[in-house]
């Protein structure tokens, strides 16, 4: 049966994740971004917004009635529990969406690409098979340094963020592919033509029948 190459690409904050993907795309690849889809299902109406407020009350909703992500962020940052319960209520419905998302790209795409900010971190609960896994690394002071730059958080709050995330090594470790992300844009941009040429190449070989 045809079926399109799957790729899972992560990366920690700061990392240049977004930026690769996008350069993925420019090139013939179709998106499948989580990170997206969790904003829409948490959207004011959004699919999410009924069961979070049942789950952790209305002061994690905003004025307008879309998640208050920074409030949830203050709820459940330092509670593992409070995060295990968000991500049980959040991810199935991620995964759903992302399946119908992937479903519509698929057939003008060389291959998908599904952008998991936080795959690593939840590796053990993903039950969806990808076949390739491609990790976008980066020394963590540059990480911080790109996300305080970005003018939306503080040098502390970019700190307690990547603590919290998976380390370089346990991202690494999951890798088949890796494009390190410490340099030019000009070199990011070179390791995309690469990674296209290699993807397109193994999905012609997977659609076959």
């Amino acid at each position: 049966m045809n079926r399109a190459l799957t790729i899972a690409l992560t990366g920690g904050i700061g990392s240049g994740k977004s930026t690769l993907a996008r350069m993925l795309v420019e090139r013939g690849a179709g998106l499948i971004d989580t990170d997206a889809i969790a904003h829409e299902l948490t959207a004011a109406g959004g699919s999410a917004i009924d069961a979070i407020r049942a789950e952790f009350g209305d002061t994690v909703i905003g004025p307008d009635g879309a998640l208050d992500r920074a409030g949830l962020r203050a709820k459940v940052f330092g509670d593992p529990s409070a995060r295990s319960r968000l991500e049980a209520l959040l991810h199935p419905m991620i995964w759903q969406r992302a399946e119908a998302v992937s479903q519509a790209v698929a057939a003008g795409s060389a291959y998908l690409v599904f952008d998991i900010p936080l795959f690593a971190e939840n590796a053990a609960r993903n039950t969806r098979r990808f076949d390739r896994v491609l990790v976008v690394d980066c020394p963590t002071r540059l990480q911080l340094a790109r996300v305080v730059q970005r003018g939306s958080l503080q040098h502390a709050e970019a700190e307690a963020i990547v603590a919290a995330q998976a380390s370089r090594a346990q991202r690494l470790a999951l890798a088949d592919d890796v494009v390190f992300n410490g340099s030019s844009l000009a070199a990011l941009e070179q390791r995309a033509h690469r990674l296209h040429a290699l993807y397109s190449d193994m999905g012609s070989s997977e659609r076959v029948v």
